[in-house]
Formats: C-alpha cells, structure tokens, sequence
C-alpha cells in the first residue's frame, strides 16, 4: 500500500488533520502520520533552501545571498530556471509505504474518508485533495 502526496499539498493537509476534534487510536495514529509530514516538510525547507543558495550564492555563514530588503538575492537572469525548479520540487510526490505504516494509513483513510463535518476554503481544498489522494492509495 501506498500513499502519494504532492509536496506542495503536505502543509496544508497536516493543518486540516491537526485541527481535527479526535480520541484514542484515530488520534494516535493521526499525531503519527503528521509526524511524518512534518519531517517531509523540513526536509523539503531544506531542498528549497539548498536550491536558493544554487541561485542566490551562499553568504558565507551557510545561508543564501540576500538583497538590502531582504529578499533573496538570485540572479535575474536565473530567476526562469530558479522558478521552473522550485516548481518541479514542490510537484514532486511523496510517497509513503505501507508495511509499519499500514494500520496507520488505513485509520488515517477512515477519518478522512469519513469526515462529515462543513469545510471551507483552503481547508476544503486540502480536504478534497486527501480525499482523492485516500481513495487512490495503490496496494
């Protein structure tokens, strides 16, 4: 079994999982799953980082060039590529595994797929996007 997530959704789905009122085991194993997310995210910060400093040069102290107004300072004549492969980054998928995280997945599926409650906005959007990622999880 397994789970894909585009990168660029996992923030908003570990917002819209957080917020959800759950006990016992569906909480435990929603805690777990964004546990998960969390740790993809900072290694995506990383990536994203590691990529500006490709663009912008690094500062010396281990960080990405900057501008006086503090933005980071990636050569205009770059900024096409720079844009074009932070989009691939966050288009790439995540992809997690079933085997340890199998009864995870599936109580994770359940409270989503089961989810009844009114969703707006940025929260329905991500809603709909687990909702889709769930039901086309691959065995």
């Amino acid at each position: 079994m397994k789970l894909e997530i585009k990168n660029s959704m996992i923030s908003p789905a570990i917002k819209l999982l957080y917020d959800l009122k759950l006990k016992g085991k569906q909480s435990r194993h929603r805690t777990k799953f964004i546990k998960q997310l969390q740790g993809k995210m900072k290694e995506l910060h990383t990536q994203e980082l590691d990529l500006i400093k490709e663009y912008a040069g690094d500062d010396g102290d281990g960080g990405p060039k900057k501008r006086e107004d503090g933005s980071f300072a990636i050569r205009p004549e770059d900024e096409s590529a720079f844009r074009k492969e932070q989009d691939e980054l966050f288009e790439e998928p995540f992809v997690i595994d079933g085997g340890d995280n199998y009864v995870t997945l599936e109580t994770v599926k359940d409270i989503v797929l089961e989810y009844d409650e009114e969703v707006s906005g940025d929260t329905a959007v991500a809603y709909d996007y687990l909702c889709e990622a769930f039901e086309n999880m691959k065995d």
